[in-house]
């Protein structure tokens, strides 16, 4: 699904790195986000958290079969944006994500020529949908989520220093929060442009970014383990 930060490209890179530690640990991701990378995962218990109420209603939709309409018009796509009460949630998720610009939480209603945003999102979710189907999706508080012991644990927090996303994070809370985790004995990556000295970088690509509020520069993408 189209999602603002989405590690859709950097799944092949990745993933392979974490599933070779994984073995038969329950998959977390308290920032599953489009769920581009947890619908890739394999077997096992899978956990899919985020803040956002109206994503995991989306995804939950899906999972039951859902198909989101084909068009959303301009009209449409402001009038849910502006009374998001008086509409289904898994709706206002689809409208207010992938019809979006960029795929970020209303960020501007997407055109661009003759593309229909609101199609092609409404057929990826489609696709998506068998492999999503056995995740446990959750919604809340990162800090807040139940981990099954000895999970592995993939975090794609909110980027500092980039545009804002609807629920940011503190950035030294986060980390403070990885530590414990690893002490409690799960196997916790980061993905990240930076992260603190104790956070080995296991893996480094360089890639365009058009997250920034300043420019359109590339960035160096990271995956981090704890030490």
């Amino acid at each position: 699904m189209r999602y603002m930060g989405s590690k859709r490209l950097l799944v092949k890179h990745i993933l392979p790195i974490m599933e070779k530690k994984r073995g038969d640990r329950s998959w977390i991701e308290p920032f599953v986000g489009g769920a581009n990378m947890i619908d890739k995962v394999t077997g096992g218990v899978r956990i899919g958290n985020d803040i956002n109420y109206y994503l995991i209603k989306l995804f939950q939709a899906v999972q039951k079969g859902w198909v989101p309409p084909s068009t959303v018009s301009k009209e449409l796509y402001y009038e849910i944006k502006n009374n998001m009460q008086n509409y289904d949630p898994a709706l206002v998720g689809f409208v207010g994500f992938p019809c979006s610009f960029g795929g970020r939480w209303w960020g501007g209603y997407a055109a661009y020529k003759e593309v229909n945003y609101a199609k092609s999102s409404s057929r990826a979710l489609v696709k998506q949908a068998p492999k999503i189907r056995d995740i446990e999706f959750k919604c809340g508080d990162y800090k807040n989520l139940e981990i099954p012991p000895n999970s592995l644990i993939y975090c794609d927090p909110p980027y500092n220093g980039t545009c804002k996303y609807k629920d940011s994070i503190n950035s030294e809370e986060f980390f403070d929060w990885c530590r414990t985790k690893s002490k409690a004995g799960h196997i916790v990556y980061v993905s990240e442009y930076e992260a603190p000295n104790d956070f080995e970088c296991i893996f480094e690509i360089e890639i365009t970014h058009f997250m920034k509020t300043t420019n359109k520069d590339k960035q160096i993408e990271r995956l981090y383990k704890t030490i």
